[in-house]
């Protein structure tokens, strides 16, 4: 298989440098917006919001922007996605919507329907095959390419409803995967088809010396147990031992950092990280390198971005937007401010508010990072602590005390106006210790916290737990593998069952 691996290398070769520095300008997004609209003005939507008068305007994103409201998916689906659902033609997009993939995230709400159709199916497929050209970037070695991809997800089997098919967005994908890419990933058909995690994982774990894989991707947490548990299972030094040619990881859904060590741990040799942003609305960016800075945001496949400064100006207290009209484009961003995520798809969402937060540490580049989600953030007495403060400042104490803290949930109890932290590490720590210096770090991270916690915010609880403890929590809820992140700050619902667990589990 040699001469495959050498033809594979040379095409990423050949893909990168005719992909490399195109698509950053952002007329590239002026020309997806009018591509959207053109395509759907005639639909239901676009008569009602006047598509046509946009097409015709001056300047089309003021337009577009009087014209369409900022929307949630409760108001999105409440309004126009639930007749899609139910099978409405030409109604927020061209035809009919056949495929609708099922999403949870991670506010403990029911599983969403998002669309997905024929044009964002394509869109998938190209960049993809983007993202595979920048391995050229690394300069990996024939034998690399003569591996197999790994991903770990959730189940592809697809359930088919009266008007529609749905299921997990990797299974929809799978469905319209050329045979030509099947036989180079793993784990196959009959394991993905398998909806219990558990036993998922016991086949993967069976099957994985009969493999040669070369690239992983999926959620960090599951991903690394995954391996821990082969390297386990085959009394192994490092996971290198049974995947000599494992050198590229593709991650996402949640901070790499609490991860790293573990994942060094395991390795016999150097593992790339490439960090991605795919959801189930849509693909929108990639690190092209480990050395960038952020993730490529993709301007020219099939969405159009705005996005809102994510402060009191433009949200209230509980994290809603206070004008569902006012957002900004592309060239109006600057590099440091958080800002929620609006996006209008070819798979028929209308500026279409996404829950993300993100950050440009590029704007030139067009590089972003994750940096939390709108309704992931605490402020009780007006501390404002974002996810990206609470992660930044355990990262900071896990190096200050060379300790690992790979999992944590917190939320805030309003009766006793304070925070309540929930560590999961397997290292001995003294639970005071850290609980004082998490809080030193937060004070110097955010000027409205250390105020908070001078005159009102009483002093956060700490309770450790065992790393495994979050992965039976999220078992006991039926939210083990795949896509399923832990929540990193709960809400009142999730906090209640969370609470309740631990009662259960004598852990509390």
């Amino acid at each position: 298989m040699p001469i495959i691996g050498k033809l594979l290398k040379k095409t990423t070769e050949i893909s990168y440098k005719r992909n490399f520095n195109k698509g950053k300008e952002y007329v590239n997004q002026l020309k997806t917006l009018v591509s959207l609209i053109d395509k759907a003005q005639n639909t239901a939507f676009g008569l009602q919001h006047e598509f046509h008068q946009s097409l015709n305007a001056m300047d089309i994103v003021e337009e577009y922007q009087k014209h369409v409201p900022i929307t949630d998916y409760e108001d999105f689906y409440s309004i126009w996605l639930k007749d899609s659902i139910a099978g409405a033609k030409d109604h927020t997009w061209p035809g009919k919507i056949k495929h609708y993939a099922l999403s949870s995230g991670t506010t403990g709400s029911p599983s969403k329907r998002i669309p997905v159709t024929e044009e964002m199916i394509r869109s998938f497929q190209k960049t993809s095959l983007k993202q595979i050209s920048t391995l050229h970037e690394l300069d990996l070695p024939d034998t690399f390419f003569n591996a197999s991809l790994l991903i770990v997800g959730g189940c592809t089997k697809l359930t088919k409803k009266k008007t529609h098919i749905e299921g997990d967005l990797s299974g929809i994908l799978k469905k319209h995967t050329s045979f030509i890419v099947n036989p180079f990933t793993k784990p196959g058909n009959r394991i993905t088809g398998i909806r219990d995690w558990n036993k998922k994982m016991d086949l993967i774990i069976k099957k994985a010396p009969s493999w040669n894989v070369g690239m992983i991707a999926g959620v960090p947490s599951w991903c690394i147990m995954l391996m821990e548990r082969i390297i386990e299972q085959y009394n192994l030094n490092a996971i290198h031992d049974i995947w000599p040619n494992f050198q590229v990881y593709v991650h996402g859904g949640v901070f790499m950092e609490p991860y790293i060590q573990r994942l060094e741990k395991i390795s016999g040799s150097k593992v790339h990280l490439l960090d991605t942003y795919l959801a189930s609305e849509g693909y929108f960016a990639y690190q092209t390198s480990p050395e960038q800075k952020g993730m490529q945001l993709l301007l020219n496949s099939g969405i159009f971005y705005e996005f809102i400064p994510f402060n009191s100006d433009f949200f209230d207290e509980h994290g809603n937007v206070k004008n569902k009209y006012d957002a900004f484009n592309l060239s109006q961003v600057e590099e440091g401010v958080d800002y929620a995520i609006v996006i209008s798809t070819n798979a028929g969402l209308w500026r279409y508010m996404i829950g993300d937060l993100v950050r440009f540490v590029d704007v030139e580049e067009r590089e972003i990072k994750i940096t939390g989600r709108i309704k992931q953030f605490l402020s009780l007495c007006g501390e404002h602590l974002s996810l990206d403060n609470i992660n930044s400042a355990i990262q900071n104490v896990c190096k200050q005390e060379n300790i690992e803290i790979p999992e944590f949930s917190l939320f805030a109890e309003n009766v006793n106006e304070r925070h309540a932290w929930f560590i999961g590490t397997d290292n001995s720590i003294k639970p005071s210790l850290i609980m004082n210096l998490i809080d030193k770090e937060l004070c110097r991270l955010n000027d409205d916290y250390a105020s908070a916690r001078k005159f009102n915010l009483k002093q956060p609880t700490i309770k450790v737990l065992p790393v495994r403890t979050f992965y039976t929590y999220m078992e006991s809820i039926g939210k083990a593998g795949a896509q399923n992140k832990v929540p990193r700050v709960m809400n009142e619902h999730q906090s209640a069952t969370w609470m309740a667990y631990l009662t259960k589990s004598g852990l509390n």
